[in-house]
């Protein structure tokens, strides 16, 4: 997984999975801007169960100051699978 800061966007490529989130984990809290206000998951490629948990746990750091957006199709359908809908803008 890639993280690129685009002034309050920061835009989340690549592959999140379990090893992906074993690896990233103990960079949680400092790997996506403080001023960050939108994570584009548009080049998400890939995402499973616990990559899908990790982004959620970079949510809850953010205290509802942070929007998920424009998921990739396979993306959607974790989403979809997992009922998390209303932590994505349109």
């Amino acid at each position: 997984m890639q993280v690129e800061s685009q002034g309050t966007t920061c835009l989340i490529s690549g592959r999140l999975g379990q090893e992906d989130v074993k690896r990233l984990w103990p960079q949680r809290s400092s790997l996506i801007a403080a001023n960050t206000q939108v994570l584009d998951l548009s080049a998400l490629e890939y995402v499973d169960s616990a990559g899908m948990a990790f982004l959620m746990e970079l949510l809850s750091q953010a205290n509802g100051e942070l929007v998920l957006k424009a998921p990739s199709e396979q993306v959607r359908k974790l989403v979809s699978l997992y009922d998390l809908e209303a932590f994505f803008t349109e």
